[in-house]
């Protein structure tokens, strides 16, 4: 068995931008490459939408709408848990973090206000102003412009055109990570 790691003892890091940005495709390309390098990554994605995860009519629907707090799923492929909150705050990102099976990696999508660290998605064609220059926890860019000169010292900047660039940085970042640990 696994031994448990505490959210505070894990790698993780949170990829944010504005909407149409680009943090899906950039993140499905990151799985795919930390995969194919034999690591394991887990993936937390926040959403502000309720979330409708089976149809209605499928039996373990039936039965949270019946009043389970939770309903676990189970096949020889894949395992999901539905909880249902009931008016209870959502859960804290530790908490959500302790849900999880160790991994050499967890990715946020979101979580844009939390404090952990950050690589910021960001394309000047969505209309909105990057978020980086305002939040000390983004170390890292990923954009379709050139670095601007007054980029703050310790950020990396990275060519989202290049996502086999930025997938190396990620390498990178995770060594240092681990050295530091």
């Amino acid at each position: 068995m696994q031994r448990a790691i505490p959210a505070r003892e894990r790698t993780v890091l949170a990829v944010i931008g504005t909407s149409g940005s680009g943090k899906t495709t950039l993140l499905e390309f990151l799985i795919a490459g930390l995969a194919g390098q034999g690591l394991k990554v887990n993936v937390v994605k926040h959403s502000h939408h309720d979330l409708e995860l089976e149809p209605p009519h499928k039996d373990s629907s039936r039965l949270r709408r019946a009043g389970a707090a939770e309903v676990m799923v189970a096949s020889p492929f894949r395992v999901a848990i539905v909880r249902e909150l009931r008016g209870a705050p959502e859960p804290s990102l530790d908490e959500q973090l302790d849900r999880l099976s160790p991994a050499d990696l967890t990715l946020l999508e979101g979580f844009k206000s939390y404090p952990v660290a950050k690589l910021e998605v960001y394309r000047a064609a969505t209309g909105k102003p990057p978020l980086y220059p305002n939040d000390t926890r983004v170390i890292a860019v990923a954009s379709d412009l050139p670095a601007p000169a007054d980029l703050r010292p310790g950020v990396a900047w990275l060519d989202l055109n290049q996502p086999q660039a930025v997938l190396a940085w990620l390498g990178q970042h995770l060594k240092k990570v681990s050295a530091n640990a």
